[in-house]
């Protein structure tokens, strides 16, 4: 089957041919938790309209078209933290795979969780529109409340590191 003249771009340039809307759209996120000592560094969310107050990844974002993950975990540490991440410091931990139940086609979600111990540069909130706060937290010790998925997430890094196991390489949460 051939596509119509203006239907041949190069999937994630933009198009939609609207062929889709039968299914679900899963949409991509990269979240990065930097790691230093025991602890990881978590944001209050603010502003957002999703989750405000609950504590998170101090640097996660959707995966823009065009871009890869790895490009997009880098970016979102730099806008969101003024850091340098070297993608080949990107430690891949899970894919989540979550959405809301019942929910509508934008909830079903692929979250792609990296963690990082190497950086350049301090880590300090630079958009105060979406954060409130920035704080290192114990595994053991985390703020509460922290958004629900990234807290299963979360817990079983936890789990991994006190049994000597692994993260599971994709995890489940909402179905």
């Amino acid at each position: 089957m051939s596509l119509p003249p203006d239907m041949t771009a190069a999937p994630g340039a933009g198009w939609d041919d609207g062929s889709a809307d039968h299914r679900f759209r899963v949409v991509p996120a990269a979240y990065v938790y930097l790691r230093r000592e025991g602890k990881v560094l978590l944001s209050r969310r603010a502003g957002t309209g999703y989750r405000d107050g609950y504590w998170a990844a101090a640097a996660a974002g959707h995966v823009e078209p065009g871009e890869s993950v790895l490009d997009a975990a880098v970016r979102e540490a730099r806008e969101e933290l003024g850091i340098e991440v070297d993608p080949r410091d990107l430690r891949p931990l899970t894919t989540l795979h979550r959405g809301e139940p019942g929910g509508p086609a934008l909830e079903q979600r692929v979250d792609l969780m990296f963690e990082v111990t190497r950086w350049d540069g301090t880590p300090s909130l630079q958009e105060p529109d979406k954060a409130s706060d920035l704080g290192w937290f114990g595994l053991v010790a985390l703020p509460d409340p922290v958004v629900p998925h990234e807290l299963a997430v979360l817990r079983a890094l936890h789990d991994a590191g006190r049994h000597g196991t692994v993260v599971p390489p994709i995890m489940t949460f909402g179905f």
